[in-house]
Protein backbone atom coordinates (compact mmCIF):
# COMPACT_ATOMS: atom_id res chain seq x y z
CA UNK A 1 0.00 0.00 0.00
CA UNK A 2 2.84 2.53 0.66
CA UNK A 3 4.42 1.78 -2.76
CA UNK A 4 0.87 2.32 -4.05
CA UNK A 5 0.38 5.96 -2.19
CA UNK A 6 3.86 6.67 -3.11
CA UNK A 7 3.62 6.44 -6.80
CA UNK A 8 0.22 7.61 -6.62
CA UNK A 9 1.58 11.14 -4.92
CA UNK A 10 5.07 10.97 -7.09
CA UNK A 11 1.94 11.10 -10.70
CA UNK A 12 -0.24 13.31 -9.21
CA UNK A 13 2.70 16.05 -8.21
CA UNK A 14 3.96 15.33 -11.28
CA UNK A 15 1.21 16.20 -13.20
CA UNK A 16 0.92 19.37 -11.58
CA UNK A 17 3.76 20.43 -11.48
CA UNK A 18 4.34 20.09 -15.21
CA UNK A 19 0.98 21.75 -15.91
CA UNK A 20 2.06 24.82 -13.97
CA UNK A 21 5.41 24.98 -15.36
CA UNK A 22 5.32 27.68 -18.29
CA UNK A 23 6.80 26.84 -21.65
CA UNK A 24 10.08 27.61 -23.33
CA UNK A 25 9.64 29.36 -26.51
CA UNK A 26 11.77 28.26 -29.60
CA UNK A 27 12.20 27.52 -33.51
CA UNK A 28 10.57 30.71 -33.99
CA UNK A 29 10.38 31.42 -37.37
CA UNK A 30 8.69 34.81 -39.35
CA UNK A 31 5.67 33.35 -41.71
CA UNK A 32 3.83 36.60 -43.11
CA UNK A 33 2.18 40.00 -42.36
CA UNK A 34 -0.53 41.80 -43.35
CA UNK A 35 -1.13 45.49 -43.60
CA UNK A 36 -4.66 46.30 -42.77
CA UNK A 37 -6.32 49.85 -44.64
CA UNK A 38 -6.37 52.82 -42.19
CA UNK A 39 -9.89 53.16 -43.38
CA UNK A 40 -11.13 49.95 -42.01
CA UNK A 41 -14.29 50.37 -40.60
CA UNK A 42 -15.69 48.64 -37.02
CA UNK A 43 -19.51 47.41 -37.28
CA UNK A 44 -20.40 50.36 -34.95
CA UNK A 45 -22.74 53.32 -35.87
CA UNK A 46 -21.15 56.52 -36.11
CA UNK A 47 -18.87 58.61 -38.57
CA UNK A 48 -16.11 56.83 -41.05
CA UNK A 49 -13.57 58.58 -38.73
CA UNK A 50 -15.62 56.99 -35.79
CA UNK A 51 -15.69 53.72 -36.61
CA UNK A 52 -11.77 53.39 -38.07
CA UNK A 53 -10.22 50.42 -36.06
CA UNK A 54 -7.60 51.73 -34.21
CA UNK A 55 -5.16 48.55 -34.52
CA UNK A 56 -3.97 47.13 -32.08
CA UNK A 57 -3.36 48.43 -28.35
CA UNK A 58 -3.70 44.26 -27.66
CA UNK A 59 -4.55 41.13 -29.32
CA UNK A 60 -6.33 38.07 -27.55
CA UNK A 61 -6.52 34.89 -28.73
CA UNK A 62 -9.37 33.19 -26.80
CA UNK A 63 -8.23 29.30 -27.61
CA UNK A 64 -11.60 28.28 -25.49
CA UNK A 65 -13.91 29.65 -27.97
CA UNK A 66 -11.48 30.40 -30.62
CA UNK A 67 -11.69 33.54 -31.36
CA UNK A 68 -9.50 36.62 -32.06
CA UNK A 69 -9.81 39.65 -30.17
CA UNK A 70 -8.67 43.23 -30.48
CA UNK A 71 -8.76 46.19 -28.15
CA UNK A 72 -8.30 49.91 -29.70
CA UNK A 73 -6.99 53.06 -27.73
CA UNK A 74 -8.53 56.22 -26.28
CA UNK A 75 -9.24 57.17 -29.87
CA UNK A 76 -7.46 59.44 -32.60
CA UNK A 77 -5.96 62.65 -30.57
CA UNK A 78 -4.73 61.49 -27.81
CA UNK A 79 -7.51 62.13 -25.20
CA UNK A 80 -8.27 65.17 -26.92
CA UNK A 81 -10.87 63.98 -28.61
CA UNK A 82 -14.87 62.48 -27.88
CA UNK A 83 -14.51 58.78 -28.74
CA UNK A 84 -16.46 55.99 -26.91
CA UNK A 85 -13.85 53.09 -26.41
CA UNK A 86 -14.21 49.71 -27.71
CA UNK A 87 -13.02 45.93 -28.36
CA UNK A 88 -13.39 44.30 -31.65
CA UNK A 89 -13.40 40.60 -32.32
CA UNK A 90 -12.57 39.90 -35.62
CA UNK A 91 -11.29 36.54 -37.79
CA UNK A 92 -8.57 36.08 -39.81
CA UNK A 93 -7.74 32.63 -42.07
CA UNK A 94 -4.84 30.71 -41.17
CA UNK A 95 -3.40 28.38 -43.14
CA UNK A 96 -1.35 25.00 -42.25
CA UNK A 97 2.03 26.95 -42.52
CA UNK A 98 0.36 29.83 -40.04
CA UNK A 99 0.12 32.08 -43.00
CA UNK A 100 -2.30 34.81 -42.24
CA UNK A 101 -5.24 36.86 -44.32
CA UNK A 102 -8.38 37.71 -44.77
CA UNK A 103 -8.65 40.22 -42.02
CA UNK A 104 -12.30 40.65 -41.02
CA UNK A 105 -14.14 42.90 -37.89
CA UNK A 106 -16.78 40.23 -36.76
CA UNK A 107 -18.04 41.92 -33.91
CA UNK A 108 -17.76 45.71 -31.81
CA UNK A 109 -18.03 45.90 -28.33
CA UNK A 110 -17.74 49.60 -26.71
CA UNK A 111 -17.36 49.52 -23.01
CA UNK A 112 -19.81 51.15 -20.73
CA UNK A 113 -20.61 51.85 -17.14
CA UNK A 114 -24.19 51.83 -15.33
CA UNK A 115 -25.30 52.26 -19.25
CA UNK A 116 -23.21 55.41 -20.20
CA UNK A 117 -20.09 55.58 -22.49
CA UNK A 118 -16.50 54.64 -21.31
CA UNK A 119 -15.15 57.75 -23.33
CA UNK A 120 -11.11 58.28 -24.37
CA UNK A 121 -10.99 61.95 -23.48
CA UNK A 122 -8.44 63.10 -20.78
CA UNK A 123 -10.08 63.05 -16.86
CA UNK A 124 -11.72 66.02 -16.09
CA UNK A 125 -11.59 67.59 -13.42
CA UNK A 126 -8.00 66.50 -13.30
CA UNK A 127 -8.59 64.90 -9.33
CA UNK A 128 -11.64 62.18 -11.19
CA UNK A 129 -10.96 58.92 -13.43
CA UNK A 130 -14.56 59.18 -13.96
CA UNK A 131 -15.73 57.60 -17.20
CA UNK A 132 -12.35 58.05 -19.12
CA UNK A 133 -10.66 55.24 -20.29
CA UNK A 134 -7.73 54.70 -22.32
CA UNK A 135 -7.53 51.03 -22.78
CA UNK A 136 -4.47 49.52 -23.98
CA UNK A 137 -4.52 45.80 -22.89
CA UNK A 138 -7.24 42.97 -23.13
CA UNK A 139 -8.14 38.84 -22.01
CA UNK A 140 -10.72 36.94 -21.82
CA UNK A 141 -11.56 35.50 -18.82
CA UNK A 142 -11.40 31.64 -19.30
CA UNK A 143 -14.31 30.50 -18.11
CA UNK A 144 -16.82 33.39 -17.66
CA UNK A 145 -15.59 34.83 -21.38
CA UNK A 146 -15.88 38.27 -19.51
CA UNK A 147 -13.49 40.74 -21.18
CA UNK A 148 -10.83 41.98 -18.56
CA UNK A 149 -9.31 45.67 -19.78
CA UNK A 150 -6.33 47.47 -18.32
CA UNK A 151 -6.52 51.54 -19.14
CA UNK A 152 -3.57 53.92 -18.85
CA UNK A 153 -5.32 57.09 -17.35
CA UNK A 154 -6.05 55.08 -13.99
CA UNK A 155 -3.87 52.89 -14.11
CA UNK A 156 -6.90 50.82 -13.73
CA UNK A 157 -8.26 46.83 -14.34
CA UNK A 158 -11.82 46.85 -15.67
CA UNK A 159 -13.70 43.76 -15.89
CA UNK A 160 -16.77 43.96 -18.66
CA UNK A 161 -19.10 41.40 -19.36
CA UNK A 162 -19.63 40.61 -23.06
CA UNK A 163 -21.67 42.96 -23.96
CA UNK A 164 -19.59 45.51 -22.68
CA UNK A 165 -20.92 47.02 -19.48
CA UNK A 166 -18.85 47.38 -16.29
CA UNK A 167 -19.28 44.70 -13.99
CA UNK A 168 -16.73 46.23 -11.69
CA UNK A 169 -13.47 47.97 -11.41
CA UNK A 170 -9.90 46.78 -9.44
CA UNK A 171 -8.20 48.28 -7.16
CA UNK A 172 -5.40 50.01 -7.81
CA UNK A 173 -2.12 49.78 -5.75
CA UNK A 174 -2.10 53.04 -4.03
CA UNK A 175 2.13 53.49 -5.14
CA UNK A 176 0.67 53.32 -8.74
CA UNK A 177 -2.10 56.11 -8.25
CA UNK A 178 -0.71 59.89 -10.09
CA UNK A 179 -0.15 62.38 -7.12
CA UNK A 180 0.84 66.11 -6.72
CA UNK A 181 1.90 65.73 -3.06
CA UNK A 182 -1.27 64.07 -1.54
CA UNK A 183 -3.36 65.02 -4.12
CA UNK A 184 -4.58 62.79 -7.23
CA UNK A 185 -3.85 64.29 -10.04
CA UNK A 186 -4.78 61.97 -13.26
CA UNK A 187 -3.56 64.85 -15.62
CA UNK A 188 0.11 66.65 -14.40
CA UNK A 189 2.58 65.98 -15.79
CA UNK A 190 6.64 65.30 -13.69
CA UNK A 191 8.61 68.15 -14.00
CA UNK A 192 10.40 71.03 -11.44
CA UNK A 193 7.62 73.78 -11.67
CA UNK A 194 4.90 73.97 -9.34
CA UNK A 195 1.81 71.60 -9.73
CA UNK A 196 4.41 69.14 -11.50
CA UNK A 197 3.15 65.04 -10.45
CA UNK A 198 5.26 63.83 -7.81
CA UNK A 199 4.29 60.16 -7.69
CA UNK A 200 2.89 57.17 -9.38
CA UNK A 201 2.13 55.99 -12.96
CA UNK A 202 3.86 58.72 -14.99
CA UNK A 203 1.38 59.96 -17.81
CA UNK A 204 0.47 58.21 -20.58
CA UNK A 205 2.66 55.47 -19.14
CA UNK A 206 0.05 53.66 -16.79
CA UNK A 207 -1.60 49.81 -17.77
CA UNK A 208 0.00 49.04 -21.06
CA UNK A 209 -0.12 45.34 -21.24
CA UNK A 210 -2.36 42.54 -19.38
CA UNK A 211 -1.99 38.76 -19.26
CA UNK A 212 -4.19 36.54 -17.08
CA UNK A 213 -3.05 32.98 -15.70
CA UNK A 214 -4.30 29.71 -16.70
CA UNK A 215 -6.37 28.87 -14.75
CA UNK A 216 -8.07 32.65 -14.92
CA UNK A 217 -7.29 33.13 -10.81
CA UNK A 218 -4.65 36.13 -11.58
CA UNK A 219 -4.22 38.65 -13.90
CA UNK A 220 -0.96 40.48 -14.81
CA UNK A 221 -0.63 44.04 -15.39
CA UNK A 222 2.21 45.85 -16.45
CA UNK A 223 3.14 49.35 -16.59
CA UNK A 224 4.76 50.39 -19.57
CA UNK A 225 7.77 52.47 -17.41
CA UNK A 226 8.27 52.50 -13.73
CA UNK A 227 6.65 55.22 -11.54
CA UNK A 228 7.57 58.90 -11.05
CA UNK A 229 8.93 57.32 -7.31
CA UNK A 230 11.13 54.55 -9.41
CA UNK A 231 14.36 56.20 -10.47
CA UNK A 232 12.44 59.18 -12.95
CA UNK A 233 14.79 62.41 -12.76
CA UNK A 234 12.34 65.33 -12.90
CA UNK A 235 15.47 68.12 -13.51
CA UNK A 236 16.59 66.03 -16.67
CA UNK A 237 13.00 64.62 -17.49
CA UNK A 238 14.25 61.24 -17.98
CA UNK A 239 13.28 58.20 -16.80
CA UNK A 240 14.31 54.81 -14.55
CA UNK A 241 15.28 51.57 -15.95
CA UNK A 242 12.95 49.59 -13.88
CA UNK A 243 9.10 48.75 -14.36
CA UNK A 244 6.54 46.79 -12.63
CA UNK A 245 4.17 43.92 -13.32
CA UNK A 246 1.62 43.69 -11.11
CA UNK A 247 -0.14 40.49 -9.72
CA UNK A 248 -4.12 40.58 -9.56
CA UNK A 249 -6.10 38.46 -7.47
CA UNK A 250 -8.92 37.81 -9.85
CA UNK A 251 -11.62 36.43 -6.90
CA UNK A 252 -11.26 39.75 -4.93
CA UNK A 253 -9.91 42.44 -7.36
CA UNK A 254 -6.85 43.37 -5.15
CA UNK A 255 -3.48 43.60 -6.02
CA UNK A 256 -1.29 40.79 -4.27
CA UNK A 257 1.93 41.67 -5.52
CA UNK A 258 4.26 43.97 -7.69
CA UNK A 259 7.87 42.68 -9.70
CA UNK A 260 10.57 44.72 -11.20
CA UNK A 261 11.15 44.58 -14.51
CA UNK A 262 14.36 45.70 -16.15
CA UNK A 263 14.24 47.38 -19.61
CA UNK A 264 17.73 47.14 -21.76
CA UNK A 265 17.86 50.86 -21.82
CA UNK A 266 16.13 53.85 -20.58
CA UNK A 267 16.35 56.41 -23.75
CA UNK A 268 14.46 56.59 -26.76
CA UNK A 269 11.22 56.06 -25.04
CA UNK A 270 11.57 51.99 -24.46
CA UNK A 271 8.86 50.45 -22.51
CA UNK A 272 6.80 47.45 -22.48
CA UNK A 273 3.90 46.96 -24.58
CA UNK A 274 2.58 43.81 -24.00
CA UNK A 275 2.33 40.82 -22.34
CA UNK A 276 1.33 37.63 -22.97
CA UNK A 277 0.95 34.32 -20.43
CA UNK A 278 3.24 31.36 -21.62
CA UNK A 279 1.58 29.67 -17.83
CA UNK A 280 1.78 30.55 -14.05
CA UNK A 281 4.97 32.10 -13.88
CA UNK A 282 6.74 32.75 -16.89
CA UNK A 283 5.66 35.02 -20.23
CA UNK A 284 6.70 36.77 -23.18
CA UNK A 285 6.81 40.54 -23.35
CA UNK A 286 7.25 43.40 -25.97
CA UNK A 287 9.70 45.96 -25.22
CA UNK A 288 10.42 48.39 -27.93
CA UNK A 289 11.59 51.95 -28.56
CA UNK A 290 9.63 55.06 -30.00
CA UNK A 291 11.28 54.72 -33.14
CA UNK A 292 10.07 53.64 -36.91
CA UNK A 293 7.33 54.30 -39.41
CA UNK A 294 4.57 56.37 -37.07
CA UNK A 295 2.76 59.76 -36.33
CA UNK A 296 5.39 62.24 -34.90
CA UNK A 297 8.41 59.48 -34.68
CA UNK A 298 11.69 59.62 -35.65
CA UNK A 299 12.44 57.04 -38.27
CA UNK A 300 15.95 56.30 -37.15
CA UNK A 301 17.16 53.10 -35.28
CA UNK A 302 14.20 51.06 -34.54
CA UNK A 303 14.29 48.46 -31.65
CA UNK A 304 11.19 45.96 -30.98
CA UNK A 305 12.00 43.03 -29.29
CA UNK A 306 9.68 40.01 -27.26
CA UNK A 307 11.46 38.23 -24.41
CA UNK A 308 10.71 35.63 -22.60
CA UNK A 309 10.58 36.39 -19.21
CA UNK A 310 10.25 34.20 -15.37
CA UNK A 311 8.77 35.59 -12.35
CA UNK A 312 9.79 32.87 -10.47
CA UNK A 313 12.58 33.97 -7.77
CA UNK A 314 11.20 37.56 -8.24
CA UNK A 315 10.62 39.20 -5.27
CA UNK A 316 7.96 41.73 -4.07
CA UNK A 317 8.85 45.52 -4.67
CA UNK A 318 5.17 46.76 -3.52
CA UNK A 319 6.28 48.45 -0.83
CA UNK A 320 10.01 49.44 -2.54
CA UNK A 321 10.91 51.81 -5.06
CA UNK A 322 13.08 51.03 -7.85
CA UNK A 323 16.40 52.26 -8.48
CA UNK A 324 17.18 54.33 -11.38
CA UNK A 325 19.51 51.63 -13.16
CA UNK A 326 21.84 49.01 -12.20
CA UNK A 327 21.52 45.63 -11.25
CA UNK A 328 18.12 45.06 -8.48
CA UNK A 329 18.30 41.46 -7.09
CA UNK A 330 14.86 39.87 -7.16
CA UNK A 331 14.61 41.39 -10.58
CA UNK A 332 12.17 39.39 -12.69
CA UNK A 333 14.49 36.97 -14.82
CA UNK A 334 14.83 37.65 -18.81
CA UNK A 335 15.31 34.15 -20.00
CA UNK A 336 15.76 35.58 -23.32
CA UNK A 337 14.66 37.15 -26.46
CA UNK A 338 12.35 35.17 -29.00
CA UNK A 339 11.53 37.47 -31.80
CA UNK A 340 13.21 40.82 -33.08
CA UNK A 341 9.84 42.31 -34.72
CA UNK A 342 12.24 44.90 -36.85
CA UNK A 343 13.78 41.87 -38.98
CA UNK A 344 10.50 41.02 -40.82
CA UNK A 345 9.11 44.19 -42.68
CA UNK A 346 6.50 44.83 -45.32
CA UNK A 347 6.61 46.73 -48.70
CA UNK A 348 3.21 48.67 -47.80
CA UNK A 349 5.67 50.32 -44.88
CA UNK A 350 7.93 50.84 -47.43
CA UNK A 351 10.04 48.04 -45.81
CA UNK A 352 10.46 50.02 -42.61
CA UNK A 353 9.91 48.99 -38.92
CA UNK A 354 6.21 50.41 -37.48
CA UNK A 355 6.71 52.32 -34.24
CA UNK A 356 4.49 50.96 -32.06
CA UNK A 357 4.55 47.01 -31.83
CA UNK A 358 1.80 47.13 -28.99
CA UNK A 359 -0.32 43.33 -29.61
CA UNK A 360 0.78 40.16 -28.64
CA UNK A 361 -1.05 36.85 -28.73
CA UNK A 362 0.02 32.85 -28.78
CA UNK A 363 -3.02 31.56 -31.30
CA UNK A 364 -3.67 27.90 -32.18
CA UNK A 365 -1.65 25.30 -32.75
CA UNK A 366 -0.82 24.49 -36.33
CA UNK A 367 -0.82 20.46 -37.69
CA UNK A 368 2.89 20.32 -37.05
CA UNK A 369 2.80 20.80 -33.34
CA UNK A 370 4.22 24.62 -34.07
CA UNK A 371 2.08 27.32 -32.45
CA UNK A 372 0.86 30.64 -34.02
CA UNK A 373 2.12 34.02 -32.58
CA UNK A 374 0.76 37.20 -33.88
CA UNK A 375 1.89 40.56 -33.14
CA UNK A 376 0.55 44.07 -34.18
CA UNK A 377 0.99 47.54 -34.09
CA UNK A 378 -1.05 50.62 -33.01
CA UNK A 379 -1.32 52.99 -35.78
CA UNK A 380 -2.89 55.88 -33.94
CA UNK A 381 -5.58 55.97 -36.60
CA UNK A 382 -3.39 57.81 -38.31
CA UNK A 383 -4.22 60.84 -36.78
CA UNK A 384 -2.04 63.56 -34.81
CA UNK A 385 -2.17 64.05 -31.10
CA UNK A 386 -1.26 67.63 -30.85
CA UNK A 387 -1.61 69.11 -27.21
CA UNK A 388 -3.81 71.72 -28.55
CA UNK A 389 -6.72 69.72 -29.64
CA UNK A 390 -6.75 70.66 -33.31
CA UNK A 391 -5.85 67.35 -35.06
CA UNK A 392 -5.29 66.04 -38.19
CA UNK A 393 -4.92 62.75 -40.46
CA UNK A 394 -1.69 62.41 -41.23
CA UNK A 395 -0.78 60.90 -44.96
CA UNK A 396 1.94 59.34 -45.95
CA UNK A 397 4.00 58.19 -49.14
CA UNK A 398 6.24 55.03 -48.17
CA UNK A 399 8.37 55.54 -50.94
CA UNK A 400 10.30 58.48 -49.40
CA UNK A 401 13.61 58.06 -47.61
CA UNK A 402 11.47 59.56 -44.15
CA UNK A 403 7.76 58.91 -44.67
CA UNK A 404 6.78 61.17 -41.45
CA UNK A 405 9.02 64.08 -43.11
CA UNK A 406 7.32 63.91 -46.00
CA UNK A 407 4.06 63.39 -44.40
CA UNK A 408 0.84 65.20 -45.43
CA UNK A 409 -2.18 66.60 -42.88
CA UNK A 410 -5.45 67.28 -43.69
CA UNK A 411 -8.52 68.07 -41.47
CA UNK A 412 -9.78 65.06 -39.69
CA UNK A 413 -12.07 62.83 -42.88
CA UNK A 414 -10.85 65.62 -45.46
CA UNK A 415 -8.41 65.72 -48.26
CA UNK A 416 -8.88 69.38 -48.81
CA UNK A 417 -7.15 72.43 -46.81
CA UNK A 418 -4.30 70.14 -46.56
CA UNK A 419 -0.05 71.32 -45.53
CA UNK A 420 3.44 69.26 -45.60
CA UNK A 421 3.83 68.29 -42.18
CA UNK A 422 7.92 69.82 -42.22
CA UNK A 423 6.68 73.22 -43.12
CA UNK A 424 3.04 73.92 -43.00
CA UNK A 425 3.25 74.58 -46.76
CA UNK A 426 -0.11 74.01 -48.22
CA UNK A 427 -0.27 70.88 -50.32
CA UNK A 428 -2.34 68.93 -52.11
CA UNK A 429 -2.47 64.74 -51.57
CA UNK A 430 -0.93 63.10 -55.13
CA UNK A 431 -0.78 59.82 -56.05
CA UNK A 432 1.14 57.15 -53.62
CA UNK A 433 -0.33 59.23 -50.54
CA UNK A 434 -2.33 57.42 -47.93
CA UNK A 435 -3.15 56.73 -44.42
CA UNK A 436 -0.94 54.89 -42.08
CA UNK A 437 -1.82 51.32 -41.66
CA UNK A 438 -2.39 48.64 -39.28
CA UNK A 439 0.14 45.52 -39.45
CA UNK A 440 -0.44 41.90 -38.00
CA UNK A 441 2.74 39.45 -38.18
CA UNK A 442 2.46 36.01 -37.87
CA UNK A 443 5.17 34.05 -36.52
CA UNK A 444 5.38 30.14 -35.45
CA UNK A 445 7.11 28.79 -32.49
CA UNK A 446 7.97 25.37 -30.72
CA UNK A 447 6.00 26.05 -27.43
CA UNK A 448 7.93 23.61 -24.35
CA UNK A 449 5.27 22.95 -21.66
CA UNK A 450 2.58 26.00 -22.66
CA UNK A 451 0.01 25.98 -20.65
CA UNK A 452 -3.34 27.25 -22.68
CA UNK A 453 -6.07 29.14 -20.60
CA UNK A 454 -8.49 26.08 -18.92
CA UNK A 455 -12.49 26.13 -19.36
CA UNK A 456 -12.39 26.92 -15.58
CA UNK A 457 -10.55 27.11 -12.19
CA UNK A 458 -9.89 24.06 -10.63
CA UNK A 459 -9.42 22.05 -13.46
CA UNK A 460 -6.13 21.48 -13.44
CA UNK A 461 -6.72 19.87 -9.65
CA UNK A 462 -9.48 18.06 -11.49
CA UNK A 463 -7.15 16.30 -13.32
CA UNK A 464 -4.92 15.82 -10.69
CA UNK A 465 -6.98 13.82 -8.65
CA UNK A 466 -8.84 11.85 -11.83
CA UNK A 467 -5.51 10.35 -12.56
CA UNK A 468 -5.25 9.72 -8.73
CA UNK A 469 -8.27 7.72 -9.00
CA UNK A 470 -7.55 6.16 -12.27
CA UNK A 471 -3.73 4.61 -10.79
CA UNK A 472 -5.75 3.74 -7.74
CA UNK A 473 -7.66 2.08 -9.64
CA UNK A 474 -5.52 0.23 -11.80
CA UNK A 475 -3.10 -0.75 -8.90
CA UNK A 476 -6.35 -2.30 -7.16
CA UNK A 477 -7.19 -4.68 -10.57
Amino acid sequence: MNAIRSALSIAVLTLVASAAQAGVVGATTFVNGIAIDATTQDLSSGTAVERRVGFFSDIYYDNLRNEWWGVSDRGPGGGTLSYETRAQRFTLDVAANGAISNFQIAETVKFTSGGQALNGLAPTPSSVLGRSFDPEGMVIVPGSGNILVSDEYGPSLRLFNRAGEQIRAFTPPANLVPKVGSAVNYSALPGTAAGSQTSGRESNRGFEGLAISPDGKYAYAVLQNGTIQDGYNTATATRGQYTRIVKFDMATGEAVAQYAYKLESSGQGRGISSIQALGNDKFLVIERNNRGVGVGATLASPDKNVYEIDLAGAVDVSNINLPASGNFAGAVTKVGKVLDLDANTLAALGNRSPEKWEGLAIGPQLADGSFLILAGTDNDYSVTQNADGAQYDVFYRMSDADPFASSIQCPIGTTANCFFTANNAAATLASGYGLLPGVLHAYTARLTNYVAPVSAPGTLALSAAGLAWLVMRRRAH
